[in-house]
């Protein structure tokens, strides 16, 4: 562990030589360490809950299948971030969900981000419970991706190359998303506010 309490790749290296052994126990230390990744990402790309628990243990299957070709090369958690990733966007694919906004809802969200003001306080704002309410369904209401990007960058606090890496899109793209995110948050947040 670093000086901030995060794995090192020295850390994952011994993790996954221990799983590999068999080690007992090796694998649920991976599951426990992992699971909160692995929820943020496919909860957020799929919003029925059954779904997504059975997606989650897809993703340690496959992790406990496939951890041989993990090469430590980067941190662990990309590398099951990118699985469980995946395994969403499958999901997403075969149920014909649009990934992203279309073209209109984008556009149309371009013309209304120029009104927000910006001296909007979208942290003090979701101090409010009934705001932090209204925060979590306009979350819910913004495209998988953007969803799974913010979450993964808020409340996972990665870093954007980490979330690059995982979900294999441009760094620019992700910052892309994640302004319009919160530009639309911060929109309908507003608009409680004024009500």
């Amino acid at each position: 562990m670093n000086s901030r309490g995060a794995p090192t790749l020295e850390d994952d290296r011994r993790l996954v030589g221990e799983v590999l052994a068999r080690a007992p126990g090796a694998f649920e230390r991976l599951v426990s360490r992992f699971q909160g990744l692995c929820w943020h990402i496919i909860s957020r790309m799929v919003r029925d809950r059954e779904d997504a628990r059975d997606l989650c243990q897809e993703t340690f299957l496959r992790v406990h299948r496939h951890l041989h070709q993990y090469r430590l090369e980067s941190a662990l958690s990309s590398w099951i971030g990118q699985v469980a990733y995946h395994i969403a966007l499958r999901y997403l694919e075969r149920k014909r969900i649009p990934l992203v906004a279309t073209a209109d809802d984008s556009d149309d969200l371009g013309a209304r981000i120029a009104d927000v003001r910006d001296d909007f306080d979208l942290e003090a704002a979701s101090a409010d419970a009934e705001l932090m309410n209204a925060l979590h369904a306009a979350i819910d209401e913004l495209p998988p991706l953007q969803r799974t990007i913010l979450t993964l960058y808020h409340l996972e606090e990665l870093p954007i190359g980490d979330i690059a890496a995982i979900t294999g899109i441009a760094e620019g793209t992700i910052k892309s998303h994640l302004f319009r995110s919160r530009a639309k948050l911060r929109e309908k947040l507003e608009a409680i506010v004024r009500a």
